[in-house]
C-alpha cells in the first residue's frame, strides 16, 4: 500500500483513495502503513461483519493534523468515498495545536475525485469563504463567502409590518431582499446573527459539515416576501452555539416591533429551549409559528420543540398536500400540531438566488406567517390573541383520513384572506 503521509495534502488524496479502495475492513495495520506514525482516532463501522455498509476513520498525524475517511458501502460494494484533511494550527505560541478543517474530496465508487472543496480562513482564524474546486483541485470553479458585508438600504416605511425570521440567516447580498429588510432611521439593518454574535445574519448552518453547509433561512424567507408583498423582513440567524442567547433574541425582536416570529425550526430536547420558552411567555402579546417537523412521527407520544411546548402564543403548523392529506414524512398530533397548510412543492428562492420548489414544514410555516402579516397589516392593533384566533377560525376538517391528527384543522389556501 502507498505512503501518503510525507505528500503535502493536496498531493495525498489520490493516494489515500488508490490505498483505501483496495481493502473493505481497512484495518488498523493498513491504515498505520498508509499513515506512519499516525494514531488511529476513531473506528466506525455499520453493517454485518466483513461486509459493513458504512465506514468512517479518522487518524492524528505526527505534526498534529488531521486526516478523516468516510466511506459508502451498500452491499460491501463501494459507492462513495469522502476525505478530509484538518491542518495543525496553533493559535498562539503558548495554545496547544489543533486541526482545522482545510480540504475536502468526494470521489464516486471507481475512486476518481467528482469534487474538491478549501476552506479559505481570515487574520482572526475563522472560516471566511469556501472554495469549490475542479477534480483535479487545479482551478476555483466557485467561491462564497461566509459573512458577506450587509448591502446599504434606505429606512423601512413607516408603518411596514416586520416579520421577524428565526432561522440560519438569509442571503442579504441577493436582489430580492433589497427594500424588503426591516431597517432603522439610519438604514441599519434591524436583525442579528446570535450564532457569530455579529450584525451580519448570512444564510449559513455549518453544524453538520463545514465543506457541506446548509442554507435554509432564505428560501423560507422567500415564501414571505411573495405571499406578504408589504411585509419587511428582521432576519435572525439561530443561536446554536449557546441556546440561552434565545432571550436576548426574543426581546430584540420585540424591541424592534416585530409581532409576528417566523420559527421553522426544532430540536428533540426540551432543555435546549429554557430561554426561549421563557422569553415567549413573558411576550404574550408576540405570536410564535413553528414547525412540527418531518420525522413522521406523532409529537403527542415523541415531542419536538419548540413545537411541543403548549404555550398560548405559539402555533404549530405542518405540511399537507393540496388535496388535504398529511404530506409524506410530516409530523402531526391532535393535541400538539394546530393546522397544516400546503406545504409540497413550494415555490422559493434559494441562497443562490435560483429558483426552485421546496417541501415540508419549514415552508408550510411562512405561509401561515404571510397570512397573519397581511393581516396584521390591515389590523395594526392586533396581536398574538387576535392573529391566532383568525387564522384557527379559518381551518377546517381535514381530508383522507388526517381527521383527529390535529387539534385544528387545515387551511387549503393560506393565500385568501377572508376572515370569515
Amino acid at each position: 500500500m502507498p505512503t501518503v503521509a510525507a505528500d503535502p495534502p493536496d498531493r495525498a488524496f489520490a493516494r489515500i483513495l488508490d490505498a483505501v479502495c483496495t481493502s473493505v475492513a481497512l484495518r488498523e495495520q493498513e491504515l498505520r502503513q498508509i499513515f506512519p506514525g499516525g494514531r488511529l482516532l476513531e473506528v466506525r463501522a455499520d453493517g454485518p461483519a466483513g461486509k459493513p455498509y458504512r465506514t468512517r476513520h479518522r487518524v492524528l498525524t505526527p505534526e498534529g493534523g488531521e486526516w478523516a475517511i468516510s466511506r459508502l458501502m451498500p452491499g460491501g460494494v463501494l459507492r462513495r468515498i469522502s476525505l478530509e484533511w484538518h491542518a495543525p494550527v496553533a493559535e498562539s505560541a503558548e495554545a496547544a495545536v489543533k486541526a482545522r478543517p482545510e480540504v475536502a474530496v468526494n470521489a464516486g465508487g471507481d475512486c476518481r475525485t467528482t469534487e474538491a472543496r478549501r476552506l479559505i480562513y481570515g487574520a482572526d482564524g475563522t472560516a471566511a469563504a469556501l472554495e469549490v474546486l475542479s477534480p483535479d483541485m487545479a482551478e476555483v470553479v466557485l467561491r462564497e463567502d461566509f459573512d458577506p458585508p450587509v448591502p446599504p438600504g434606505p429606512p423601512s416605511p413607516a408603518g411596514a409590518v416586520r416579520v421577524a425570521v428565526v432561522d440560519t440567516g438569509v442571503n442579504y447580498t441577493l436582489p430580492v431582499f433589497e427594500g424588503r429588510l426591516a431597517r432603522d432611521a439610519d438604514g441599519g439593518l434591524l436583525g442579528y446573527d446570535f450564532w457569530d454574535m455579529d450584525a451580519r445574519p448570512f444564510d449559513l448552518d455549518t453544524a453538520r459539515s463545514p465543506f457541506f453547509p446548509l442554507h435554509h433561512g432564505t428560501a423560507v424567507t422567500s415564501i414571505i416576501l411573495k405571499e406578504a408583498p408589504g411585509a419587511v423582513i428582521l432576519p435572525f440567524r439561530y443561536p446554536r452555539p449557546d441556546m440561552d442567547r434565545f432571550a436576548e433574541l426574543v426581546a430584540r425582536a420585540d424591541a424592534a416591533g416585530a409581532v409576528i416570529v417566523n420559527m421553522a425550526m426544532g430540536s428533540n430536547k426540551a432543555a435546549d429551549w429554557a430561554a426561549f420558552t421563557e422569553a415567549a411567555r413573558a411576550r404574550p402579546h408576540m405570536l410564535f409559528v413553528v414547525s412540527a417537523g418531518n420525522d413522521g412521527r406523532d409529537l403527542d407520544k415523541a415531542p419536538v420543540y419548540p413545537a411541543a411546548l403548549g404555550l398560548d402564543n405559539i402555533l404549530t403548523v405542518t405540511s399537507a398536500d393540496t388535496t388535504g392529506r398529511l404530506a409524506r414524512g410530516s409530523n402531526w398530533g391532535v393535541r400538539t400540531v394546530d393546522v397544516m397548510v400546503p406545504g409540497e412543492q413550494i415555490a422559493v428562492v434559494d441562497h443562490r438566488g435560483a429558483p426552485g420548489k421546496a417541501s415540508g414544514a419549514s415552508f408550510a410555516v411562512p405561509r401561515v406567517v404571510a397570512l397573519a402579516a397581511r393581516w396584521l397589516a390591515k389590523h395594526p392593533d392586533w396581536r398574538a390573541p387576535e392573529l391566532k384566533a383568525a387564522i384557527l377560525k379559518r381551518a377546517r376538517p381535514p381530508l383522507n383520513g388526517a381527521a383527529g391528527m390535529l387539534r385544528h384543522g387545515w387551511i387549503p389556501d393560506p393565500t385568501d384572506d377572508f376572515e370569515g
